[in-house]
This record gives C-alpha cells, structure tokens and sequence, in this order.
C-alpha cells in the first residue's frame, strides 16, 4: 500500500514540478503523466529519474529534463493527425510522449543502440505509432517529408536547412540554436506562405547536433 502511495505522491510532484516551471497544457500534462520518465533512466541515475534535471544515458548522451521535454511539446502544439518528426531519439522519452498526442512520429537518431534500445521500450508500451531508425537526422527524412511538426533534441548552430525544407507550410519547428559551448536559444520556427518566423523561447543547454552516424552503427 506504501509503495502505491509513494509512486502517486511522486507522480503528483512531478506533474507539480512541470506546471510550476510553465508547461500548462492539459494535454501534454496527461501525456506526460502516461509516460513514465522512470523507464527511460536505467543504472545509476533511476532514482533519480522524477527530478527535474537532465541525465546521462548510454553513447555520451543525456535525457532532458521533464520541464524541457514538456515545455517543448507543448510549444510544438501537436494536434491528432499531425506527422511528426524527432531528430535525436536519444532514451525515446521525448518520441513516446509526442505517440500519445500525434498520428503518428518518426524519430531518428545517430546511434544504432539507442535506436534499438528505443524501440525496445515502444514495443514493451504497446505504442504502435513510433517509427524508429538510425541515422543521420541532420538531413531530415526527405522520402517521408513533408512533416506538420519537427523537433530537434541536439543544439545546431543554425536551424539545419535540409530541416525547414521538410516542414508543411503552416508547419511548426523547435530546435535549440547555438554553439556548444554556451547556452543555447530554444526556437520555434512557424513556416507560412512568404517563409519563417522565427520566436525565441528560453536558454536552454543540448548536446551538439552532429553529421553523420555514430561509431556504434
């Protein structure tokens, strides 16, 4: 009974955590309150997995912090039939939250084992709507562009051209912006009939978005 009461007043922290840095969207909060953060943080880090703070996770990556994860789905503003892609699966944290709120999401990243360790976690969900695959997302996914929403989980130093062009027109992007070794811009990108506009969100601080495939593919 203590291990039930334990895990909801965890999960009711944590919901408290999110709206408390700004993510107010019911549906990204119900999203974020099916998906546990829990099942993607594995080793020395899973207890520590409800705070909110980013974490190491296998190939030198990390995955963000709940409050980002969800301050960018909710700036995504995802709706049912929408087509979404994810540069960067990473743990596939941010892919299983955006299952629950699009049609259906592609994400892709460098490294095969994150990949397939992803895909894992998906099938053990029973999510269906994730396509998984490894490569290099700096160049998008031309033979199934174009896509209503993009989300990039490593910083560029400009959003990636190859990116916008897979965008819809009335299409949404997120991506952080800037060097690596400084804090990064969070951007939403909006594409419309004469081009973008671009609104700058908040600091944020990602692992650099690189070419090519990782040395474990």
């Amino acid at each position: 009974m203590s291990d039930s009461r334990d895990i909801a007043e965890r999960q009711m922290r944590f919901l408290f955590a999110l709206r408390s840095k700004g993510v107010t969207d019911q549906q990204v909060l119900a999203a974020m309150e099916k998906i546990d953060r829990g099942l993607f943080v594995r080793g020395l880090f899973a207890e520590r997995a409800y705070e909110d703070m980013p974490l190491p996770i296998a190939c030198g990556q990390t995955i963000s912090q709940p409050s980002v994860v969800g301050l960018m789905t909710q700036a995504l503003a995802v709706s049912p039939r929408d087509k979404v892609l994810e540069v960067g699966t990473g743990s596939g944290y941010q892919a299983a939250i955006l299952s629950q709120l699009a049609r259906r999401v592609y994400t892709v990243d460098r490294h095969r084992r994150l990949v397939q360790e992803a895909s894992a976690l998906f099938a053990s969900l029973d999510i269906n709507n994730i396509i998984a695959m490894t490569s290099d997302g700096s160049f998008g996914l031309p033979d199934q562009a174009p896509f209503d929403r993009i989300i990039v989980t490593a910083a560029a130093e400009d959003p990636p051209g190859p990116l916008l062009a897979q965008l819809k027109i009335g299409g949404i992007m997120v991506v952080p912006v800037g060097r690596s070794d400084t804090v990064q811009s969070l951007i939403k990108v909006t594409r419309d009939e004469n081009g973008f506009d671009y609104d700058e969100l908040r600091p944020v601080r990602f692992v650099p978005l690189l070419e090519g495939l990782g040395k474990d593919t």
